[in-house]
């Protein structure tokens, strides 16, 4: 990518395409501005450890699977399939209205579906791991050191996180209990387990043991 097809962000240089600019406004229109403030920062890590990293990567691709990967984490969130799912669904079918091809909106579909699993979406292609990288980056500090403290001051102070801990904890939890069968096997079932008065998983030991065979 050249300094033509792109713009400075957060001092981070990334894509600026006319899709891009739609992903944009699409999770701007979507998120609440905390949500949509990490949903960038998560985009600029992502684009920054791919630059730091010398990393080979389709760059639109990864601008859509950031910017769209939180589009169901939402007090709205209804089911009936886990929010990483649906929001996976949403951001490909918003890729393949605008003219992307079969393969790269699976790539997305991925980047937006694996963004919490990073013992698996790290290990998948170029444009997913470093989806994943970037948001987990933001969420949980996930491989900090990879990009300078300075850098990470400066995209923090253009999109401020807003309380995004606390927020983000809250809407978990709302799901956990509006939705707990979307939860079981994620992330999500930790908040439920914490905060979320009878909240209860079940086991997957008992799941192996209750398989309808003898052996």
């Amino acid at each position: 990518m050249n300094r033509a097809s792109g713009r400075i962000l957060g001092g981070v240089l990334v894509p600026d395409t006319p899709l891009v600019q739609q992903a944009l406004d699409y999770a701007r229109h979507e998120c609440e501005s905390y949500l949509f403030n990490h949903v960038v920062r998560s985009w600029l890590f992502a684009a920054r450890i791919g630059q730091l990293r010398n990393i080979d990567h389709d760059a639109e691709v990864v601008a859509l699977g950031t910017l769209l990967h939180d589009i169901t984490l939402n007090e709205r969130f209804n089911g009936p399939r886990r929010f990483e799912v649906e929001g996976a669904d949403l951001a490909r079918n918003f890729a393949q209205q605008g003219g992307v091809d079969a393969r790269r909106a699976q790539l997305i579909w991925d980047s937006v579906a694996l963004n919490s699993t990073p013992s698996i979406g790290l290990y998948k292609e170029a444009e997913v791991a470093l989806c994943t990288a970037g948001i987990c980056l933001d969420v949980i500090g996930l491989q900090y050191e990879l990009v300078p403290a300075a850098e990470i001051a400066r995209i923090i102070a253009e999109f401020p996180r807003l309380k995004m801990k606390r927020r983000m904890t809250r809407c978990f939890c709302r799901i956990a209990e509006a939705r707990p069968e979307t939860t079981y096997d994620n992330f999500v079932r930790d908040f439920g387990e914490r905060y979320v008065s009878g909240y209860r998983a079940p086991s997957s030991v008992d799941l192996v043991s209750n398989a309808p065979f003898e052996g």
